[in-house]
């Protein structure tokens, strides 16, 4: 009874065309859905069994991932984040591409296309070579992406334990700059504290006047005892007529003032993923506006071009007309950005958020313009978007940012921006008329980025 069973498959009549035409056709559609089974019903049953297991493992991860993003996101996405996790799913793929080949072939052998139909025999062989090259293919493909991938998260993102929100919000200081790699004499050109819910991802997003004077330290900073008072404000450790190193003692200037003057202040900077400079624009930020600032993101400016090419240009409407280079004069103006919504390339776009002449309120609004074309950018980068053009995207993301957030937190942040993408961030402008840059007074800055955070709550009243 049992060889009865299993002679279509293993023991066929050879003789019958029609019969060896079915065959083939079976074998190569359950090699396919199911890799392995091929082998055990009709070939090696040791290679069968060890491609079946393979699959059913497969299976078995592909819904434990799939349940876990269901019932338990944070703790997926954090193990799926991981470096050395990441390096073992890239091992298993390329090993799991290797067998299907494997497979595959094998499978187009136990067929015997001789003994099928001739006119059969030629659309067998090429579906059987279709249905193994590009599921391999694919896999190829996925762990190619994911050591891009690894690369990107080790180069990009520290190994730092995990930290907890304060009062139930991340405060993560975003710097915008035009230097280079080494920021030799970096002075930021646009500077936003983000500060997001950790249950709902509801954020409020504070923009802060690069030129802010006086900006107070914390008491536990290590620049409260050069400047107790304030920046540059005196008395102060260059006695009682106040000063910095710097000249002009505001707040883009704290970057220089440390880095080249005080870099002891902050000995593990350098060892935490940041720097002195960026350590004493973090405490410089919090005494300013009340909120602990515990993450940096540094996004170079220069590389807005290629990150903006590489996800295939951004959209934006735009206020008033502005110039593509050029001077305070008019001259040497390279073209125009008109009016209404525009489809912009990198050149375009990085133009847009440079551009320091034709708005009525000068450098406000170009930190307005650079807040807009961030926001553009991150609602480009979709899943499909930037799987469709992740080497490209990746690359350009290696020159655009620099960050202290660590790799253990990355999971709890993919959650939040996902969140994050249901609701409109709060904008708070620290700009006149409601703060004078030059004569602050600090408890009205305080006041207002709290009622922005209240604002942009989980437990804020519903409008």
């Amino acid at each position: 009874m049992s060889l009865d069973l299993e002679r279509p498959l293993r023991n066929p009549d050879v003789e019958s065309p029609q019969l060896m035409t079915k065959r083939a056709r079976w074998l190569v559609v359950l090699g396919f859905l199911l890799p392995g089974s091929a082998q055990l019903l009709a070939g090696n049953r040791k290679l069968g069994r060890f491609g079946l297991t393979a699959t059913v493992i497969l299976i078995v991860g592909l819904l434990a991932t799939l349940a876990g993003i269901l019932f338990a996101r944070v703790a997926t996405l954090s193990f799926f984040t991981n470096s050395i996790v990441l390096l073992v799913l890239q091992i298993l793929l390329i090993a799991y591409a290797v067998l299907w080949l494997v497979l595959g072939f094998d499978t187009l052998r136990l067929t015997r296309l001789k003994r099928a139909h001739r006119g059969w025999r030629v659309p067998i062989a090429m579906l059987a070579i279709l249905l193994t090259v590009l599921p391999a293919s694919g896999a190829a493909w996925a762990a190619s992406t994911i050591s891009i991938g690894r690369t990107v998260l080790s180069g990009l993102f520290s190994g730092a334990p995990s930290v907890e929100p304060i009062d139930g919000r991340y405060n993560i200081l975003l710097l915008g700059t035009d230097a280079g790699a080494d920021r030799e004499g970096m002075r930021p050109d646009s500077i936003s504290l983000v500060s997001v819910d950790a249950k709902t991802g509801e954020s409020v997003i504070i923009g802060i006047p690069r030129e802010l004077a006086n900006v107070p330290f914390p008491e536990d900073s290590p620049m409260y005892e050069l400047h107790p008072n304030g920046f540059g404000v005196a008395p102060n450790t260059y006695g009682d007529w106040g000063g910095c190193e710097v000249g002009r003692c505001i707040l883009n200037g704290l970057y220089a003032e440390t880095e080249y003057f005080y870099p002891e202040l902050y000995p593990d900077a350098k060892a935490n993923g940041s720097s002195p400079g960026i350590e004493a624009t973090k405490d410089a930020v919090t005494g300013a506006t009340g909120l602990e600032v515990q993450f940096y993101v540094l996004i170079n400016m220069d590389a807005f071009e290629s990150i903006i090419n590489a996800l295939g240009g951004i959209t934006i409407d735009v206020k008033e007309r502005l110039p593509i280079g050029g001077d305070q004069y008019g001259n040497n103006v390279e073209g125009w950005i008109e009016p209404g919504l525009q489809g912009m390339d990198g050149y375009t776009a990085q133009w847009y958020a440079r551009s320091r002449y034709g708005s009525a309120t000068g450098d406000y609004a170009r930190m307005e313009r650079q807040r807009e074309l961030q926001a553009a950018i991150l609602a480009q980068m979709n899943p499909s978007n930037v799987l469709l053009r992740f080497q490209d995207v990746a690359a350009a993301g290696t020159q655009l940012v620099e960050t202290d957030i660590p790799e253990s937190m990355l999971g709890r942040f993919v959650d939040l921006a996902a969140k994050a993408r249901a609701h409109s961030p709060l904008n708070v402008e620290l700009v006149p008329p409601a703060v004078d840059p030059e004569y602050p007074d600090f408890s009205v800055i305080r006041q207002l980025v709290a009622d922005g955070v209240a604002a942009a709550s989980a437990d804020a009243p519903a409008e």
